[in-house]
């Protein structure tokens, strides 16, 4: 697919992650009005709310974009998904009728602030990256036990903190937690001294579910992708971790990005996952393509410094799909629900320029990476910024999700002193 031309002109370069093909849905504010529903083109975001309100956009009998959230957008389901998808590209469309209509509802993204998209109504998060995982595992049980025997034949994953999430811009503060060195006799309560990232892509839910479901109708129900960042205490985790996996460790946040890129707009990117070592039971078969390739890269800035790549990657070097993750979920009957949403795992490639978290980029802190001339990390430090940043590359242009960014600040005084 090439490049959808539309009248706004910003819309039309092969450098805007919004394009026509893209039209990816935020909740934005203005000034002192009330956050709502907006959909980016180009260098602007349309005010659907506005939208909605004069007649331009009809979903419903009662109006669901004025909201500061798209879960009643996804309670009308699939149908309703396409035809708002339509309506935008006729209003936007290079050949829309409508341009003086829609022209004053216009805002400038660099005037506007961004809000959590949707309502998260529950989060789990998954452990389906086979490289991070396997990396991961070589560190503590070497290369011959690196995967666990469960590990080729289901999609691991736990059932996060939904409260944790938090959208792109939102400072995170360094955590305490118990720690345990391998030579201490006892436990210590302290500020987390290994706070580290994990490049992820989140998937969320837009429909209802009741019962098991198989991975094509998974795949229909997943609404769109973020970029996330479960950011991860990893001494505390070390220390907790064993035998029920992450709890403290992984409550502190989680990072999305603002904008929610629809399915059908990555829908030229799909890929098939990986070539299986073992066979997959058959509810996990994929019956088509249901991953998709979206250049991943990661980018850290020290306090008062500039900003950096340490690494990149691409969604397609996962080993489970978003819709294997989902349909697995629900094996048990697990009910699913609409705004539920479900991290991938960390993203890792082969090579170490690959790796999607420091974790792996320092090997456990042993090898500091080395940033640029004066700058190295094995965690992050008081002050950094990271930033994940994903597009999909087509021909003449590209479907971003806007950066998933934060700011590391200084651990509390000890809460607990009196």
């Amino acid at each position: 697919m090439t490049l959808m031309k539309s009248w706004l002109a910003s819309a039309n370069s092969a450098d805007t992650p919004f394009p026509l093909n893209n039209l990816p849905y935020g909740v934005f504010s203005t000034g002192e009005e009330e956050p709502r529903c907006g959909v980016a083109i180009g260098d602007r975001i349309l005010d659907l709310a506005a939208a909605e309100e004069a007649g331009l956009v009809e979903l419903a009998e009662d109006p669901v974009l004025d909201v500061p959230f798209w879960n009643e957008v996804m309670e009308l389901g699939p149908e309703a998904w396409a035809a708002l998808r339509a309506r935008l590209m006729q209003l936007l469309g290079e050949n829309s009728t409508e341009q003086a209509a829609v022209e004053p509802l216009l805002v400038a993204q660099a005037d506007a602030r961004m809000h959590m998209p949707f309502l998260v109504s529950e989060y789990t998060d998954f452990y389906a990256g086979k490289h991070h995982a396997f990396n991961v595992g070589t560190m503590f049980r070497g290369p011959e036990n690196a995967l666990p025997p469960n590990w080729l034949h289901i999609p691991i994953g736990y059932n996060g903190r939904a409260s944790s999430v938090v959208v792109s811009g939102t400072d995170i503060r360094r955590p305490w937690g118990q720690l345990k060195g391998p030579n201490d006799d006892m436990p210590r309560f302290a500020p987390c001294a290994r706070f580290d990232i994990e490049l992820e892509m989140g998937a969320v839910v837009g429909k209802n579910t009741a019962g098991p479901i198989t991975v094509e109708e998974a795949d229909d129900a997943i609404f769109g992708y973020v970029l996330l960042n479960d950011w991860s205490a990893r001494d505390i985790q070390a220390w907790e971790y064993q035998p029920l996996g992450p709890f403290q460790a992984k409550a502190t946040a989680t990072s999305i990005s603002p904008w929610i890129v629809t399915t059908a707009a990555l829908e030229p990117f799909r890929t098939t996952t990986p070539e299986r070592e073992k066979d997959l039971l058959p509810y996990l078969a994929e019956p088509r393509p249901m991953l998709y390739d979206i250049d991943l890269a990661i980018s850290l800035q020290a306090e008062g410094g500039e900003e950096h790549t340490i690494a990149r990657t691409n969604y397609s070097r996962m080993y489970y799909s978003a819709a294997q993750q989902f349909a697995h979920h629900t094996t048990s009957g697990c009910a699913m629900n609409v705004g539920d949403l479900l991290g991938s795992g960390t993203i890792s490639g082969p090579t170490k320029d690959e790796r999607g978290s420091l974790l792996e980029l320092s090997w456990g802190g042993k090898e500091p990476l080395e940033i640029t001339e004066g700058l190295t990390r094995s965690f992050i430090e008081d002050g950094d910024t990271l930033t994940l940043k994903g597009a999909a590359k087509g021909d003449g242009y590209q479907i971003g999700f806007g950066d998933c960014t934060g700011t590391l600040l200084p651990a509390l005084d000890d809460p607990y002193k009196r």
